[in-house]
C-alpha cells in the first residue's frame, strides 16, 4: 500500500508506518533542516514544499492509498500560545483539503490531544464528512502503544465511504495493559538512572527515573540551573546522579532507531525530535490500519 506523508518533520510518521509495511512513495514538508535529516534515512525523497500554496489535487497523480500527516500543532499545544488565529491552525484545513483533493481510501491525521478542544477541528471533520469519509477519532497513550514515552496524542483516520469509528475498536484492545517505562525499551542505555527534562513551570517536577516512562519529549532540552530547587516529585533529591539527555537519547525516546542520523544544529535538532510522531506509536496505528484493510479485503492494488 502506497503512502505520502504531508508535514512529514524530519520522518517519524514515515518510519513507523514503513516498519509496518506501507510504501511511502513521497513526502513534504516546508522546514529544510528537517527535510535533510528525512533525506539521510530514507531511500525516497521528502520535496520542500509549501503545502498552504498548492492546489488540493497536487498528489492525485500519485494515487496514495494512504494520506498520512500531522499538521503543525503549535497553536493548539500547551507548549505553544493556544491561538488559533496564529495560522498554524489553518494548516489542519489545509491536510483535510488536501486529503480530500486526492480521494485516497484512506488517511491518517495525528495532533496533540488539545486539537480537541479547538474550534478548527470540527471544520476539518466537516470537510472529511462531506466528501464520503467515515471518521475514527481516538487520544492515545504513546507508553501503551511501544513507546517509553507519557505522551498523549490525538489521531484521526478516516476511510472513504466507510463506516464511523471503524478502527475505535482495534485501536482499543491492541493498546498494552501498562505503560512502557525507558528501563523497559531501551535497559541501561542511557547508563544513569536518573535525568532531568527541562519542565514549563518549575512548579513541575523535572528529574525522572529509567524505571517510569519518560515525560512528552518536548522541542527544547536545557541544562539542570545552577539554582534549581528539589521538586517534591522528583526521582531524588541527589543532583550528582542526574544529568541531562543527548540529542540522540531524546530521539532514542522518540523511538527512533540508534542507526537514525541526525545531522544539524543542537537547536534545530531538539525541535524537530520534540515534534516528531514517536515512530513505535505510528507504526501501532499503521499495524492496526492494515490489520483492518487485510480483515475486510478492502485493498485493491492499482
Amino acid at each position: 500500500m502506497k503512502a505520502v506523508d504531508l508535514f512529514c518533520g524530519c520522518g517519524g510518521l514515515s518510519l513507523g508506518f514503513q516498519k509496518a509495511g506501507f510504501e511511502i512513495i513521497s513526502a513534504y514538508d516546508i522546514w529544510d533542516k528537517a527535510i535533510n535529516v528525512y533525506n539521510a534515512n530514507f531511500n525516497h525523497q521528502a520535496k520542500l514544499l509549501d503545502l498552504s500554496s498548492i492546489p488540493p489535487a497536487y498528489f492525485k497523480k500519485l494515487e496514495p492509498d494512504v494520506v498520512i500527516g500531522g499538521p503543525p500543532c503549535q497553536d493548539y499545544s500547551s507548549a505553544g500560545k493556544r491561538n488559533e488565529k496564529n495560522g498554524k491552525a489553518d494548516l489542519t484545513i489545509i491536510f483535510a483539503e488536501l486529503v480530500c483533493g486526492n480521494s485516497p481510501k484512506w488517511f491518517v491525521m495525528e495532533n496533540v490531544d488539545r486539537i480537541t478542544k479547538s474550534t478548527t477541528l470540527p471544520k476539518a471533520i466537516e470537510i472529511f464528512k462531506t466528501h464520503g469519509y467515515g471518521l475514527t477519532q481516538i487520544v492515545l497513550d504513546a507508553s501503551k502503544c511501544g513507546v517509553p514515552q507519557k505522551r498523549k496524542r490525538y489521531f484521526m483516520i478516516g476511510e472513504l465511504n466507510g463506516e464511523e469509528n471503524f478502527l475505535y475498536e482495534k485501536l482499543e484492545k491492541n493498546v498494552s495493559s501498562s505503560s512502557m517505562t525507558v528501563y523497559d525499551y531501551i535497559g541501561n542505555e542511557l547508563d544513569t538512572k536518573y535525568y532531568y527534562r527541562h519542565p514549563r513551570s518549575y512548579a513541575r517536577r523535572a528529574i525522572f527515573s529509567i524505571n517510569e516512562p519518560s515525560p512528552t519529549i518536548r522541542g527544547v532540552n536545557r541544562p539542570i540551573p545552577s539554582t534549581y530547587k528539589i521538586h517534591p516529585g522528583d526521582a531524588t533529591t541527589d543532583l550528582s546522579l542526574v544529568r541531562v539527555l543527548t540529542t540522540n537519547e531524546r530521539a532514542r525516546l522518540q523511538t527512533f532507531p540508534q542507526d537514525f542520523e541526525f545531522n544539524s544544529t543542537k537547536t534545530d535538532l531538539d525541535q524537530m525530535i520534540g515534534n516528531a510522531v514517536p515512530v513505535n506509536m505510528a507504526r501501532y496505528i499503521a499495524s492496526c490500519l492494515l490489520e483492518h484493510v487485510k480483515k475486510t479485503n478492502n485493498y485493491k492494488r492499482r
